[in-house]
C-alpha cells in the first residue's frame, strides 16, 4: 500500500465541514483505495467504530440495489436516525449519475443520486464521501448539481515521489522507468515489460476510449482516436482545434469540422485523460484564446498511445513537471513575454507561470543545456519577464541545484520531484 499523504491529509482536513466530499480523477488512478483503504484505516486509528463507517460500492453486485437513489437514501437514513446522537461516515464508490427513478410518494418526480446526497447531507451526524465514475461526468457537474455544497478532491496517478517510495533503488533508473510507463498504481504489481505495456494499452482501448464514446454518444470514433494520437504526439507543443482538424483532414483526405474537433477535445478533457494549459501574457496580464498546450495526465498512457514510438525525454519531462505542479495544488499557465530588441516584437515562451495564492514563480523545463545557444534561449525568456519573482530552470543534466549570476535557480529534476528543493 502506498501512502498518498497529500490526498489523505485533505480528506482529514475537510472532515465534518458540512459539505459532500467528492473524489474525482482518471479511472484506475487510486480513488477507491484512497477512500476505502487509506482514509478508512485512518478513521479506525482515530477510534471510529467500524460499524459507524457505512461503505457502499456500487460496482459490486451485493450493492446493486443501492443504485436506486431512493433505496440508498432510505437505507442510510435508517442507520443514522436510529442513533441520532452518534456520528457516522458514509462512503459511496462509483456514483452513477445517469440513473433516474420516479419518486411516487412525492408527486412522481424524477430523482437522481444528487438529490439523495443533498438530502443526506442535511443530517448533522453524517459525513458523506463519494468517488465518481468520471465516465458519467461527475466532476463536470459538481458545481451545478451540488450548488456549492461539495468539496472536490482531485486525485492524480502516482507522482514520482509516490512511485519511488514504493520501488526505491537507484533514483535515475527509477525515473527512467517512470518516464516510460508513468504512474498508474496497478503497474507496481507487474514486473514483466510486456505485461506493463499490455495493461496500459488495455486501459486506453477498453476503458478510457469506450467511456468517452459511450458517455458523449460519439459518432466519429475514428476522429476521436485521431485526436488522441495527435495530442499524444504534440505534448508540450502549442496547438488549437483548427490545427488538429487540418492535420486529420490531410491524413484522412476529407474535410474535418474544427467545431467537432473542439467538442471531442473537451470530452477528452472531461475524462481527465488530458489537461490544457492556457497561454498568459505576463506583462499584459491577460489570457490568449489560442493556441494552448495539452498535457497527458499520465505519461505512460501517452507513450502507450503512440506504441512507444515517439519517446522524446524533453517533452515527457515537461509533461511530468506540469503534472507535478498541478498535484501540488498550484495554478499553472504557459507564460508569454516579448523580446523587443532590434526594433521588433517577438513572442517568447516561459514554460510555466506558477501561482500559489498571491505568490508566483516562473519555470523553464530543459532536459539538457549543453550548448551556449540552448542556455541563452532558456535564460532569455525568464529574464524578459523583468520582475522580481523567482525564476527556475529545471534540468536533467546537473548533479545538484544552484543559483547563477542572474539569480536564476537551476534545479535538478529529481530533486524537484522528490521535494528536496523549495519552489516558493
Amino acid at each position: 500500500m502506498i501512502n498518498r499523504d497529500s490526498y489523505l491529509n485533505r480528506l482529514v482536513r475537510h472532515r465534518w465541514n458540512g459539505e459532500i466530499k467528492v473524489i474525482t480523477g482518471i479511472r484506475r488512478c487510486g480513488k477507491s483505495v484512497l477512500l476505502f483503504d487509506l482514509f478508512y484505516e485512518y478513521l479506525l486509528s482515530q477510534g471510529v467504530a467500524d460499524d459507524h463507517i457505512i461503505k457502499i460500492e456500487l460496482d459490486q453486485r451485493r450493492f446493486y440495489k443501492f443504485r436506486n437513489p431512493i433505496t440508498l437514501c432510505e437505507y442510510v437514513e435508517s442507520v443514522v436516525q436510529a442513533k441520532a446522537n452518534e456520528q457516522f461516515y458514509l462512503f459511496i464508490d462509483e456514483v452513477q449519475l445517469t440513473t433516474k427513478v420516479v419518486d411516487k410518494e412525492n408527486g412522481g418526480i424524477e430523482v437522481t443520486i444528487y438529490d439523495m446526497l443533498n438530502e443526506l447531507k442535511a443530517y448533522k451526524n453524517l459525513d458523506v464521501y463519494v468517488t465518481g465514475s468520471n465516465s458519467k461526468g461527475l466532476s463536470k457537474d459538481i458545481a451545478t448539481e451540488f450548488r456549492g455544497r461539495a468539496t472536490q478532491i482531485h486525485v492524480f496517478p502516482l507522482s514520482f515521489a509516490e512511485f519511488y517510495s514504493y520501488v526505491g533503488g537507484d533514483e535515475r533508473k527509477a525515473l527512467d522507468t517512470y518516464m516510460l510507463y508513468g504512474g498508474m498504481p496497478r503497474l507496481l504489481m507487474l514486473e514483466d515489460e510486456k505485461d506493463k505495456k499490455d495493461y496500459l494499452a488495455s486501459l486506453y482501448s477498453e476503458l478510457y476510449v469506450k467511456d468517452i464514446v459511450e458517455r458523449n454518444k460519439i459518432e466519429r470514433e475514428d476522429i476521436l482516436n485521431d485526436i488522441l494520437d495527435f495530442l499524444a504526439s504534440q505534448i508540450s507543443s502549442l496547438t488549437n482545434p483548427n490545427n488538429i482538424a487540418n492535420a486529420i483532414a490531410s491524413m484522412k483526405k476529407e474535410k474535418v469540422n474544427p467545431t467537432l474537433v473542439s467538442n471531442y477535445v473537451q470530452f477528452i478533457m472531461d475524462s481527465f485523460l488530458i489537461s490544457m494549459a492556457k497561454r498568459y501574457d505576463v506583462k499584459g496580464k491577460t489570457y490568449f484564446n489560442y493556441p494552448n498546450k495539452y498535457y497527458y495526465t499520465d505519461v505512460g498512457l501517452r507513450n502507450a498511445r503512440l506504441n512507444y514510438r515517439q519517446y522524446d525525454p524533453g517533452h515527457i519531462m515537461e509533461n511530468i513537471i506540469y503534472n507535478e505542479l498541478l498535484q501540488r495544488g498550484y495554478s499553472v499557465d504557459v507564460g508569454v513575454v516579448y523580446d523587443r530588441t532590434n526594433g521588433g516584437k517577438t513572442q517568447k515562451e516561459i514554460d510555466f507561470v506558477v501561482n500559489d495564492a498571491d505568490k508566483k514563480i516562473y519555470i523553464q523545463s530543459a532536459f539538457r543545456m549543453d550548448t551556449e545557444k540552448k542556455e541563452s534561449a532558456e535564460l532569455l525568456s525568464l529574464l524578459l519577464a523583468k520582475d522580481f519573482f523567482k525564476k527556475i530552470i529545471v534540468r536533467m543534466d546537473i548533479p545538484h541545484s544552484f543559483y547563477d549570476e542572474n539569480g536564476v535557480f537551476h534545479c535538478n529534476f529529481i530533486d524537484l520531484l522528490l521535494g528536496r528543493v523549495e519552489l516558493f
